[in-house]
């Protein structure tokens, strides 16, 4: 089973994972340390800012990684915000069977009201180096932007509106 954890930055992808790691034993693999990885690296030109760009570059190895795991039957949590919206399209049903994809998504209320412990929390499992550019109206925007988008057949949209940890342990893993 290959699990698909996407959302909006701040919304606790990677906190998830490694709760699902510890639970589950399932390991994780973060996207974007795939994306620090070749940057760094010089192995493109892109930069943190470019988002869709690093979604286009990003996804064919993403995809590739996600098929290899069902492969070789192996369990695999991917998290990160460069999956795209239509990522079901690159797997044929045999993949679609063995793939969970799961996408959080913050509602405006819950981030309005929520926005202090947001940021308290932007660093549990990772460190935020530059947070600046996290305030309500780009939350607000990204978050509405991943519930117009993922809202389909093969995403399990988690919407957070009031108590983040029930609405993460009401999720279903099969």
């Amino acid at each position: 089973m290959v699990i698909i954890i996407t959302g909006a930055s701040h919304t606790g992808k990677t906190m998830l994972a490694q709760k699902l790691l510890e639970e589950y034993k399932y390991p994780y693999y973060s996207i974007d340390h795939l994306k620090m990885g070749l940057i760094r690296s010089k192995n493109t030109l892109l930069s943190v800012e470019d988002d869709d760009e690093l979604t286009e570059y990003l996804w064919p190895i993403v995809r590739e990684t996600i098929k290899t795991a069902i492969e070789n039957k192996q369990n695999l949590i991917i998290e990160g915000c460069y999956i795209p919206y239509n990522w079901y399209k690159d797997f044929d049903k045999n993949y679609l069977d063995n793939i969970k994809s799961i996408c959080l998504v913050m509602t405006s209320d819950y981030i309005k009201s929520h926005y202090d412990k947001i940021i308290n929390h932007a660093s549990d499992i990772e460190n935020r180096i530059d947070d600046s550019d996290c305030n309500i109206e780009n939350l607000i925007n990204d978050n509405q932007k991943y519930m117009n988008d993922f809202n389909n057949q093969y995403n399990d949209v988690i919407i957070i509106d009031d108590d983040y940890e029930k609405s993460i342990k009401n999720i279903k893993w099969k």
